[in-house]
């Protein structure tokens, strides 16, 4: 497997340094700076590569080899007029990459929001912070923060009754984390910070939009986009929506097996994969994770490796566990993943996905879910059953 490790760039708190220390090899980034729809340019794209690579020493190389992600455009997904243009830029960014050697390529198909938590920091027992979605909370916003058009027929009398409940317990203070945290943007979001008035207007663009629908519009931006992937020998890795289900009265299309099996029904091309996010599809209680790792092993070209401990009475509550003590039975996928390298004969391109917010990392500045100490701990006890599930093989 290939060890990598997410890098927001100059401003990222964690520096390349730190990042060397850590034994990973491979960089995960983007151009973080270019705005939603625009091309990356292979300049732009050369300097950022270098800025990676430039200090490597002997027995301590970093590369650049996967980017996460190219944004792909609402106009896009919509497939709203004029939407063209922003596939053509798409393209031109994809071809940019690939002429500087980044031929793993994550990206999604989330309309409006991109990855949502309700919670940034959350306090375990043993005084780590994690970051955590609370579907009372969510609920409490959609309602009766946000004031979404329609949005009680997404809810039972009893969730609202609930959400009536936690909203009227917070404090002003309280209600304007909350909404600073779903929609002002998190690091590694795809999606514009919003203005509420500018949320529900984002919302309302795709009032009407059906699974189906959705379904289509990107089967379409593929059919552009894979005939260049395969030219190039560039994979490109959807990574599923977070949370796995709808939201907002939006559908989400990349949620389950059944969903990846749609998506290559439409699109069968080889260069047509997933990133396995692990703690995403492993939010749902009816993803089975190392079934699907086995069963898509063609088409894993990229994994998130991190676990969720999910509510007891409401599942879609979930808090980041523990790499290894979670609700996903993380050896098991580790196992699969490298049965799968054995298979197929290549090895794939794994990261430690979030991290809990620890030790000294407590009293530094650091991204939610991005800070260096947890990651660290999760990458070592990853590296730890690879290492294990291989000697015990030779035995």
């Amino acid at each position: 497997m290939h060890e990598s490790w997410r890098w927001f760039g100059p401003n990222d708190p964690v520096s390349l340094g730190e990042i060397r220390q850590t034994g990973a090899t491979d960089i995960v980034s983007a151009l973080h700076d270019i705005p939603i729809g625009q091309v990356w340019p292979r300049d732009a794209i050369k300097a950022h590569k270098a800025l990676i690579e430039e200090s490597n020493i002997e027995g301590s190389m970093l590369h650049w080899t996967v980017t996460e992600s190219i944004p792909v455009h609402d106009d896009i997904k919509l497939a709203a007029p004029g939407h063209q243009a922003y596939v053509d830029n798409w393209i031109a960014s994809l071809e940019n990459l690939a002429a500087e050697g980044v031929r793993t390529i994550c990206y999604n198909f989330m309309p409006v929001i991109d990855w949502t938590r309700t919670d940034l920091r959350y306090r375990l027992p043993n005084g780590v912070y994690a970051l955590r979605f609370d579907q009372g909370e969510f609920a409490a916003f959609d309602l009766f923060i946000l004031k979404r058009k329609d949005a009680e027929s997404d809810y039972t009398d009893q969730e609202t009754k609930r959400a009536r409940s936690t909203y009227e317990a917070m404090s002003p203070e309280g209600r304007t984390e909350l909404t600073k945290t779903i929609i002002a943007g998190l690091p590694g979001k795809m999606t514009e910070a919003y203005s509420l008035d500018d949320f529900r207007e984002a919302l309302a663009r795709y009032s009407g939009m059906s699974h189906a629908q959705l379904r289509a519009n990107l089967a379409a931006f593929l059919g552009q986009v894979l005939p260049v992937a395969e030219a190039l020998d560039v994979n490109l890795a959807i990574h599923p929506d977070d949370p796995p289900w709808d939201m907002f009265g939006i559908p989400r299309i990349v949620c389950t097996s059944d969903d990846l099996d749609a998506l290559f029904e439409a699109q069968p091309s080889p260069c047509n994969g997933i990133t396995l996010c692990v703690g995403t599809y492993g939010s749902r209680p009816d993803n089975d994770l190392p079934a699907m790792a086995r069963r898509f092993r063609d088409r894993i070209h990229f994994a998130h490796l991190r676990g969720v401990s999910r509510g007891r009475e409401e599942p879609r509550t979930f808090v980041e566990a523990n790499h290894l003590d979670s609700d996903v039975d993380m050896v098991g996928v580790i196992k699969v993943l490298i049965e799968n390298e054995r298979a197929l004969g290549k090895e794939i391109f794994i990261r430690p996905d979030h991290g809990h917010l620890m030790m000294g990392d407590q009293m530094r500045s650091t991204n939610p879910g991005y800070s260096a100490i947890g990651r660290m701990k999760g990458l070592a006890e990853i590296r730890g059953v690879v290492r294990a599930i291989s000697e015990l093989d030779r035995l």
